[in-house]
């Protein structure tokens, strides 16, 4: 059988930092403390209250304090409270007849948790000077202090002069918790305590964090005894929260350590800027010493603005400085940009960096090499800083001033760089801009040694003592370098900012120009080729669909060379504009003087300035072709009075409505044939552009109604669009082969209706039974849902989408599907693409689609037949 042996508490200098030094549960002599709850009742008392009231701390527990005080200090004492904004702050009452027995007290009014706590002092009857002149009197003389260290000493001069201490020191807190006196006045024969450092664990974490809520503090006494407060438990167990306590006592360790000093009283008033405790005023005399609770609230607003004073100081300086930094920087930036940079090429201007943030060498690692200047490591130490500085993030600058201690490697050249600042420059391979400085060996002054310590017995287990010795103790620090400020560190990152913006482009862009050139390069012939495949598609599909609607040879000519006619006046508008968009009245006055000639006069137009899209401008011309040249057969135009008049307005809902109306020419009768002409002006627009398309025939004169939505035009001409891509795609005649598609239905997903009508007469013609047809994704999508078809046949170029997004949709529903493409070879397929779907390339023959469909088809047959055998 073991037993555990007892382990040794481990000593460290945090054991300071575990003191309750705000729930003590004592306050100092000069004054008494009542505690009450929130409906007034006495809570706690301090023990010392009978020399003050006449009855003793027992006695007054439990009872209403209106019993103890009288109604007009009550009432006082609830207008004071109702003022309190919240928990972390206190309000005073100077010079009041608390008892109204003649006898004078100063009042600090604030809560702890649920508890109202009252603290008063003796008073004279008569009240001091006033303290907002004198506070004003000492702000006027600090503002007019040129420069930081000048305020900073005038600051102590003022404290001094107003408070009769013997000592008043400035003491500047450093990043570690540590500090040094900045400044300091001291009464003659005592020794100066300027430049002195003082370690963390003289003011441990807790006792900051209470000179941020209580920013003034007095100890009058160090040899006097504290006074308890009773009971030392609330009724909950809890003891009373002292943390904005005027009176608050002082920490054992605390008083041992101001008697090692030789200090019998001393006050503190705290300087904290952006919520963080900067600095402290520490005030020191060498006999007891207190000052009344008037005078040392306006002291404690001295510090309030002071605080202000200095941080507008420290702001402003920082903005100057800021303000050079960016013009330096703005100015190299320039000067950078306006040459061909490259990361190696940056040590070109070595002299420009060392300027912007100041170095003793300064370096550019790239490409696994170094260019130098100045006082830095030599080429081998810098590749090892490297690979150290890769273990880094990429994203971040780096700074140390103690090199040495972060690098084993750094430790043998901390003569020339004992600190580095380095700005990442691109992330593979890692490439660096380095600046060095060297070491700046130190003498440090220490307020006597600060590892000589003695270790006691406290109640929360072993802790340090105060050191007994104050007499200055030197360190000499090696291995260091002059600190990167904070504004250098901000200089620093903007810099790397603007140097990723500027020389990653072209160094990175540079070394990926071959590839990007290559890929541009089969970018263009694809798209060619697919160009190339829609107008050899376009062109078959107007000569078969315009087949039909002639009675010779003579007359299919003069039709197919007219529809073609259209489309090359349309692209030759485009082409002759620079590919900009067209006026709607400039394309139908194409057509009209093709067709019209000297009658071109008899057509009146008439509506704003609205610019067609590229996209708009193939639908239209052959809409309009089509109009033009039926007036001119059978309509308006056809004898030698008839008249065409065509007017456009824009809707409020930004579209564009045009009305065609026919007058004065022959007597009009509705068509008894519909042909392709008709089809083209009923069914273009609605299915290219998503517009509308009316046609009437009344005996007067025939009449139409247009509408094209917003996205096919735009109004202002210093807007126009350079023309996308146009997407028509043909198919092919009737075949007559011996596979039929008799008794099946099929989707075709075209946008272009030419392309679609002349697709879906070639499947009607091979026996299909039904075929739907949509112009987009949305409309393919509404079809898939509500109707029930065997097979699909997709374009996969819709304009500005894909019917890519369709696979899913159709696979869903056992639906087989054949791609028409006019990419060729260079169509690549989406990764859930069966791999059994074809792809059609363009131009085609009919039986090709005919029979691709076929075999779709006939997949989806056998499919359904394996799974009826498998039940």
């Amino acid at each position: 059988m073991t037993t555990d042996a007892a382990v040794p508490f481990q000593v460290d200098l945090s054991n300071c930092d575990r003191e309750p030094i705000h729930l003590l549960g004592r306050i100092q002599e000069f004054g008494f403390l009542i505690a009450a709850t929130a409906d007034w009742m006495v809570r706690h008392a301090s023990v010392n209250i009978g020399d003050f009231v006449g009855k003793s701390a027992d006695e007054l527990l439990g009872v209403p304090l209106v019993t103890i005080l009288p109604a007009s200090t009550m009432h006082a004492v609830r207008g004071r409270l109702q003022v309190l904004s919240n928990n972390d702050g206190s309000e005073r009452l100077f010079a009041i007849d608390v008892f109204e027995n003649g006898q004078y007290f100063d009042v600090a009014i604030h809560r702890s948790g649920d508890s109202i706590v009252l603290e008063m002092e003796p008073a004279s009857a008569r009240r001091s000077a006033d303290s907002g002149a004198l506070v004003k009197a000492m702000i006027l003389r600090i503002q007019k202090a040129p420069d930081l260290e000048t305020l900073y000493r005038e600051c102590v001069r003022q404290l001094r002069a107003v408070t009769g201490f013997d000592r008043v020191m400035l003491y500047r807190f450093h990043d570690d918790g540590a500090g040094a006196v900045i400044a300091e006045s001291v009464r003659g024969g005592y020794e100066t305590f300027l430049g002195l450092h003082y370690p963390a664990s003289d003011i441990p974490q807790q006792a900051r964090a209470l000179y941020i809520r209580n920013q003034i503090r007095i100890i009058a006494n160090v040899d006097a005894e504290p006074v308890a407060i009773t009971p030392a438990l609330s009724p909950e167990g809890r003891p009373l929260d002292l943390s904005l306590s005027l009176l608050r006592a002082v920490s054992p360790i605390h008083v041992e350590y101001l008697k090692n000093m030789g200090i019998s009283a001393s006050m503190s008033i705290s300087i904290v800027i952006d919520g963080k405790l900067w600095g402290l005023f520490a005030l020191h005399h060498y006999a007891a010493r207190h000052l009344p609770m008037e005078l040392r609230s306006a002291i404690e607003l001295f510090g309030q603005m002071a605080s202000f004073v200095i941080e507008g100081r420290i702001h402003r300086e920082r903005r100057e400085a800021d303000e050079a930094a960016r013009n330096l920087h703005d100015r190299y930036i320039g000067k950078l940009v306006a040459t061909t940079p490259s990361i190696t090429t940056l040590a070109d201007h070595a002299d420009e960096w060392r300027d912007f943030i100041a170095c003793d060498g300064l370096a550019v690692w790239a490409e696994d090499e170094a260019r130098a200047f100045g006082q830095c490591p030599n080429q081998q130490e810098i590749a090892q800083l490297a690979r150290f500085l890769n273990r880094a993030s990429a994203s971040k600058v780096y700074a140390s001033d103690r090199l040495g201690e972060v690098s084993p490697d750094a430790a043998a050249f901390t003569d020339r760089a004992a600190g580095m600042l380095a700005i990442p420059l691109s992330r593979r391979p890692r490439d660096y801009l380095l600046f060095f400085r060297k070491e700046i060996v130190q003498t440090v002054s220490w307020a006597g040694n600060p590892t000589k310590k003695q270790t006691v017995m406290g109640p929360n287990g072993p802790r340090l003592t105060p050191r007994e010795s104050f007499e200055v103790w030197k360190e000499s620090v090696v291995g260091r370098s002059s600190s990167w400020t904070e504004s250098e560190l901000k200089r620093a990152e903007a810099l790397r900012v603007s140097l990723l913006e500027v020389l990653l482009h072209f160094n990175e862009e540079n070394e990926r120009h071959r590839d990007v050139a290559t890929q541009h390069q089969e970018f263009v012939i694809a798209e060619l080729n697919h160009r190339v495949r829609n107008i050899l598609s376009l062109i078959r599909a107007l000569v078969g669909q315009s087949q039909a609607g002639a009675a010779s040879v003579e007359e299919f000519g003069g039709i197919i060379g007219g529809r073609i006619q259209a489309l090359a006046r349309a692209h030759d508008q485009i082409t002759r504009q620079t590919y900009v968009a067209q006026r709607l009245g400039d394309i139908i006055q194409t057509e009209v003087q093709a067709y019209v000639g000297r009658n071109a006069g008899r057509v009146h137009l008439e509506g704003p300035d609205i610019f067609i899209e590229a996209n708009a401008f193939s639908t239209l011309a052959l809409v309009f072709h089509e109009m033009v040249t039926n007036s001119a057969k059978y309509g308006a135009l056809s004898d030698t009075k008839g008249i065409v008049r065509a007017g456009w307005t824009i809707a409020a809902d930004g579209s564009c409505e045009l009305r065609w109306h026919e007058s004065e020419g022959p007597v009009v009768s509705p068509p008894t044939r519909r042909g392709f002409g008709s089809t083209i002006i009923e069914r273009a627009i609605p299915h290219d552009l998503g517009g509308e398309a009316e046609v009437a025939y009344p005996e007067s004169g025939l009449t139409a109604r247009f509408l094209f939505p917003a996205s096919a035009f735009h109004l202002d001409s210093g807007d126009r669009k350079t023309p996308s891509e146009a997407t028509p795609q043909s198919k092919t005649a009737p075949t007559s082969g011996t596979v039929t598609l008799d008794g099946l239905s099929c989707l075709i997903v075209e946008d272009s209706v030419i392309i679609a009508l002349d697709t879906e007469q070639l499947l009607l013609d091979n026996g299909m039974e039904r075929v739907f047809t949509a112009a987009n994704l949305a409309e393919a999508r509404q079809l898939i849902e509500s109707e029930t078809f065997d097979v699909a046949l997709l374009d996969v170029n819709l304009g500005a989408e894909t019917s890519f997004s369709l696979i899913g949709p159709l696979n869903r529903k056992n639906i087989p599907f054949v791609f028409v493409t006019g990419y060729g070879e260079r169509l690549e397929l989406p990764e859930d693409n069966p791999p059994e779907v074809e792809a059609i390339r363009k131009p085609f023959a009919g039986h090709e689609v005919v029979e691709a469909i076929a075999r779709a088809a006939a997949r989806r047959k056998d499919e359904r037949g394996a799974m009826s055998d498998e039940r």
